[in-house]
């Protein structure tokens, strides 16, 4: 089966949670845009209600981030804001990087090149 532009778009992201001493991490694969970020936001709030660990979001294979999953994104920076805990995301590609700057995320948000890098800074 051949996969065009229209299937990859309308094909449902995809979150990985991984628990880690002390950190917790979701992978994100795929879009989050408006049709996915609702979901994601869920599991981030579900998430949110009693945190405990440090959070990082590994963009490694993340497509595209539209304004509705930048939100997402903020609301989970602003409740780490006041933890004891640290907020990293990580691994994004190149055009996904380019929002974040853009948009003036990069300003507030840690980010770091790899997952590895994260789990390091969060050691120190």
């Amino acid at each position: 089966m051949q996969l065009t532009k229209e299937s990859m778009q309308n094909k449902p992201m995809e979150t990985t949670i991984t628990q880690k001493p002390d950190t917790t991490i979701f992978s994100l694969c795929g879009r989050l845009d408006s049709n996915s970020a609702p979901q994601f936001e869920k599991q981030v709030q579900d998430f949110l209600a009693s945190p405990g660990t440090h959070l990082v979001f590994d963009f490694d294979n993340l497509d595209y981030i539209s304004s509705a999953g930048l939100r997402v994104i903020l609301n989970a920076a602003k409740a780490y804001k006041a933890s004891p805990y640290n907020f990293i995301a990580c691994a994004m590609q190149d055009h996904v990087l380019e929002v974040f700057e853009i948009s003036g995320f990069d300003t507030f948000i840690t980010i770091h090149p790899s997952i590895d890098d994260s789990l390091s800074a969060l050691k120190e």
